[in-house]
């Protein structure tokens, strides 16, 4: 197996079947040991990720409440 210029490699068809990796699934990969890991990653690590990505990049300076209240609104 190669990695192709991109970057990219080939889960084989029977590692994909086993652990349930679908297109679309979310992996993430990590360094444990010196060996290099590909997990496949919870729905609850995917929201985790997410947050973390998204902490700390709102733009507008706002309460939650004053937030809220423009949702409630009409």
């Amino acid at each position: 197996m190669r990695i192709t210029s991109k970057g990219q490699v080939t889960i084989p068809q029977e590692i994909r079947t086993q652990f349930g990796l679908f297109p679309e699934t979310e992996v993430m990969w990590a360094v444990i040991n010196g060996t290099i890991v590909l997990k496949k990653l919870s729905g609850q690590q995917r929201a985790n990720d997410l947050i973390r990505k998204m902490s700390g990049k709102a733009t507008i300076n706002m309460t939650t409440d004053e937030i809220m209240g423009l949702t409630r609104q009409k």
